[in-house]
This record gives C-alpha cells, structure tokens and sequence, in this order.
C-alpha cells in the first residue's frame, strides 16, 4: 500500500521525479522479511497498481500539448493496463514501512 499527500488525482505529481514530499510503502506484515538489507539500495523499482484509473480510456491529452495521443503514448494513469512504474529515492526503513521520495 502507498501513503501520499495527495488526495486527488489532480493533486499527484505528473511525475514522481519531480516531486519533493517523502511517502511510504507498507509492506504487508506476512512479506517484511524479505526486505532485509533493502537499506543496501539507494533507489528502488516500484510496480503499483493505479485503482482510480479510467480503464475505458484510449485517448488522451498531456500537460506538454494540445494533440491527442494514444495512452500507451503517454504517461497517463487512464488505460486499460493501469500499472504504474516510477524508480524511486529510498530514504529509510522501519519495520515494513519504506519512506521513500519520488
């Protein structure tokens, strides 16, 4: 489960990269073990599900410009695949929370 900020879509970073605000990543309980020396990394790959999507969504516009693109074109959470990816800082670990940035 990811714990943000943001309380709307609207609200959340285009990109993550941009983004300044620490989050978290809770790990549920039953697979806290298997992030043991994940302190090692600096930087974490994070696969998510987009819940709020628009999964009936093929075309859409972007915040770079007025054309209308195909959503596998484009960054955009509304697709009928509503995976997210965003490489991530990892800022510290307590337990089977991650405080992350990005």
């Amino acid at each position: 489960m990811i714990h943000t900020p943001y309380k709307t879509i609207e609200s959340a970073p285009y990109q993550g990269r941009f983004a300044d605000e620490v989050c978290k990543i809770e790990v549920f309980k039953e697979y806290e073990r298997g992030l043991k020396d994940i302190e090692q990394a600096s930087h974490l790959i994070v696969l998510y599900w987009l819940n709020k999507a628009n999964r009936d969504v093929l075309l859409e516009h972007t915040p770079h410009d007025t054309n209308i693109h195909g959503v596998f074109a484009t960054r955009s959470q509304n697709r009928p695949n509503p995976i997210g990816f965003s490489v991530v800082e990892l800022i510290g670990r307590k337990g089977n929370i991650l405080k992350i940035r990005g």
